[in-house]
């Protein structure tokens, strides 16, 4: 039996990086938690403002996720972040040496439409684009997965899992 791992669901905004990471961790029988709940008050004021973060907004949300998914070590999560670019990445398991990746991919079009539709979330639709400019798709040595975002919630869970059952043992 594997140790439980402990999942970053990642993605551009609007990819449902905050239904599916529940929905996941519900399969997997372990907590989630809101990447958004990891920002200072001063990024989402910055975001909803339409600027979108540099790299010093960044860092301590990063390390902030990090070290809920350290303390989830070897008892598994499930945590939503952006995650967009390598260094991201690098930033949260050097706090997180064993966590693993659920790239939610998908279409410009269909994330635009998801994310016109929502209500109540503080980014805006026009940082999109900047998003896709900054997004540094997982590399072949980093442990994780791609899964579409077509189809339902329950679907796109549904590969998510089989995507993390297929890993070998050894990325998680």
């Amino acid at each position: 039996m594997r140790t439980p791992q402990v999942v970053v669901v990642m993605g551009v905004a609007g990819t449902g990086k905050t239904t599916i990471g529940p929905l996941l961790a519900a399969r997997l029988g372990v907590p989630y938690a809101e990447g958004d709940d990891f920002h200072p008050r001063a990024n989402i004021d910055k975001m909803s403002a339409g600027v979108p973060l540099d790299d010093s907004d960044r860092w301590p949300w990063l390390d902030a996720i990090g070290h809920w998914a350290h303390g989830r070590a070897g008892l598994g999560g499930v945590v939503s972040s952006s995650a967009l670019k390598r260094a991201y990445r690098d930033r949260l398991r050097s706090v997180a040496p064993g966590v693993v990746f659920v790239h939610l991919t998908g279409d410009r079009k269909l994330i635009g439409d998801r994310m016109r539709q929502r209500q109540g979330h503080f980014m805006p639709t026009a940082l999109l684009d900047s998003q896709f400019a900054t997004l540094q798709p997982l590399a072949a040595d980093e442990a994780g997965v791609a899964v579409d975002v077509a189809g339902s919630p329950e679907e796109i869970t549904e590969r998510a899992v089989r995507a993390l059952d297929a890993l070998p043992s050894a990325s998680v």
